[in-house]
């Protein structure tokens, strides 16, 4: 069994919840607090002992480039001003094997995917949507992959969701639980009608995949939107070899609309040493006012 090494991460989104905002700035590069989303994703990666990223980038992206590539007028700056912290902080950004990968025309997550074909070669990997913060004692991906060495089949992660927001996600129809939290599946349903949904179990932005999914990928069809949906290569996969979904209890962000945004930004605002006390004491004064 191939251990392992590589992730994706789709970033070729346009990014139109966050307009305007993103007409100019990468979606991936809004701060939570004052860290970029996609450096929260890359952290988890690392984490979970990836040793190669690739970002599957379109238009209007350089600025994800442009802060994980060195910048030596600013180092040579807080090198000379004595802000090593600082210095510290910008040189952890830069010691990473990031490469990036050009999806000329947004087809899909499906088609992002099969893009960093010839990256991941003939290994597994994992595939890391960044909509999705995912914290817990032990990273998510790092739980994906403790799965895939039990069974060396394919792993998505899910959670349950409420029902009436099934529609909003891919969700799985459970066959049967192999162990606990480990559902072995039936089939794969990409947004389904509540009244549809065969569960309340949503995929959540966090892949295992092995390298057969490229297969599918090459045969599957546009679905919802005209995008190659990679919940549907993944259902015909399932055909050919089992597909696991571990069951995720930690917490989960989500930071693809403008709500969640902003409530991920308050909750790790307060867990900032730098802000933390600061931002508490406002909310306290701030709901009194609303009182």
């Amino acid at each position: 069994m191939k251990p392992v090494r590589k992730a994706i991460i789709p970033a070729a989104g346009l990014g139109t919840r966050f307009l305007p905002a993103t007409k100019a700035l990468a979606k991936e590069m809004l701060p939570i607090v004052d860290k970029p989303t996609i450096q929260f994703i890359i952290e988890e990666a690392l984490a979970s002992g990836i040793e190669d990223i690739v970002i599957v980038d379109g238009k209007s992206k350089r600025s994800i480039e442009d802060h994980f590539d060195s910048n030596p007028e600013l180092e040579n700056n807080l090198k000379e001003k004595g802000k090593d912290e600082l210095l510290k902080l910008v040189e952890e950004t830069t010691d990473i094997n990031l490469y990036f990968i050009r999806q000329s025309h947004p087809r899909g997550l499906g088609d992002a995917v099969l893009t960093a074909k010839s990256f991941i070669g003939n290994e597994p990997f994992v595939v890391m949507l960044g909509d999705d913060l995912m914290t817990d004692e032990k990273p998510l991906t790092k739980q994906l992959i403790e799965r895939y060495e039990q069974t060396g089949d394919s792993t998505l992660a899910v959670m349950n969701v409420p029902h009436d927001q099934v529609s909003e996600y891919g969700v799985i129809d459970p066959e049967s639980e192999v162990t606990p939290g480990l559902h072995k599946v039936s089939s794969f349903v990409e947004k389904p009608k509540p009244e549809d949904a065969p569960s309340d179990l949503a995929i959540i932005g966090r892949y295992l995949l092995t390298p057969e999914i490229f297969e599918e990928l090459e045969k599957t069809k546009p679905g919802k939107g005209n995008e190659v949906q990679l919940t549907d290569a993944i259902d015909t996969l399932n055909q050919r070899q089992h597909v696991y979904a571990h069951e995720f209890t930690g917490k989960r962000y989500d930071i693809g609309s403008k709500i969640g945004f902003l409530t991920t930004n308050i909750e790790f605002g307060l867990q900032h040493p730098q802000t933390g006390a600061a931002l508490k004491t406002y909310l306290k004064d701030l709901a009194k006012k609303l009182d």
